[in-house]
């Protein structure tokens, strides 16, 4: 298995664009990554990755091909000292471990570009499978917050899992 995280680059809009266009990749995700996803969306995603320095947003490339996208993106003021991730996969790579690899050389990256002390990612309490990718990372659970995402005419708990810099290996 051949892993890379990387910057994207403008030619990848082909399968961005393949891979994010389903809806049950967005339906855990924020309104900003829309359904249907088409190739504006796509070029305009990677214009917003690309134009952070240090990047935020990194590529999920296996075997050559763009797969998904992971980004830590660290926060201001009093919360300065934390960073949130986010990240998605293609639907045909869901529970194959790429995810959790990739989630651990994202850690490392953060913890060495931005001058933060916790990364924290927030789910869903109905994806399991992105708990389990949390989990299998590292990642400790913080906290559930009730009711507080709404999404397609839904409400659902929020879960937050927290990684100390401390428990870098």
């Amino acid at each position: 298995m051949q892993l890379v995280l990387r910057p994207y680059e403008p030619n990848d809009v082909e399968s961005l664009v393949k891979y994010a266009n389903n809806l049950n990749i967005s339906k855990y995700l924020t309104n900003k990554f829309p359904f249907p996803y088409e190739k504006k969306d796509g070029e305009a995603f990677i214009r917003l990755a690309l134009s952070h320095d240090p990047l935020q947003i990194k590529a999920i490339v296996f075997n050559g091909e763009v797969i998904g996208s992971i980004g830590v993106h660290q926060l201001a003021d009093i919360y300065s000292k934390s960073a949130e991730m986010g990240y998605w996969i293609a639907e045909e790579h869901w529970g194959k471990g790429i995810v959790p690899l990739a989630v651990k050389e994202m850690l490392k990256y953060g913890f060495g570009t931005f001058d933060i002390e916790r990364v924290f990612a927030r789910t869903s309490h109905t994806n399991l499978a992105s708990q389990q990718v949390l989990k299998k990372a590292g990642f400790i659970f913080e906290a559930e917050l009730k009711n507080t995402i709404f999404k397609n005419g839904e409400y659902y708990n929020e879960l937050i899992f927290g990684f100390r810099k401390h428990q870098l290996v």
